[in-house]
């Protein structure tokens, strides 16, 4: 398995195993917190989920352009364009559907943008699932070693 190959997929499976617990866990709590200190935790929970998430999925998306651009890639061509196709919808979902809701909740607790988030998150859910099990198939059918 080449060098790029193992970072791409270690940054999918990564980012997929954060977004299950984000999304079955984490963001459903968010009504939970309660109005008086929800913007501060809000906030916080922004500046620290970033420090997290923004490497892996920055790793993700150079990793994959540079698999896609170069003749290094094991993955079928046909495989890993759905992958790719998965991960711009994940990119769009989070500044169009996700980014809106935390700057709501930046400001305010807004039970309505706590719903909307935890819902449009399905999105980026079934699509780094999708991507996991799409960059897995060489690993199963032992294929990785080329």
């Amino acid at each position: 398995m080449n060098g790029i190959f193992a970072l791409h997929l270690a940054s999918t499976v990564f980012m997929t195993g954060l977004i299950w617990f984000v999304q079955i866990v984490h963001y459903p709590l968010f009504a939970r917190v309660g109005e008086p200190g929800f913007v501060g935790y809000s906030l916080s929970h922004q500046q620290r989920t970033s420090i997290v998430v923004l490497p892996a999925m920055l790793t993700e998306l150079a990793t994959g352009c540079l698999l896609w651009a170069l003749p290094i890639n094991p993955i079928p061509a046909t495989l890993f364009t759905a992958s790719m196709i998965a991960l711009a919808v994940i990119w769009v979902s989070t500044f169009l559907l996700q980014v809106p809701c935390h700057s709501r909740l930046g400001k305010t607790f807004c039970a309505d943008s706590c719903r909307r988030l935890v819902l449009t998150n399905w999105i980026r859910t079934c699509c780094w699932s999708v991507r996991s099990l799409l960059l897995l198939i060489p690993l199963i059918e032992g294929n990785w070693m080329s």
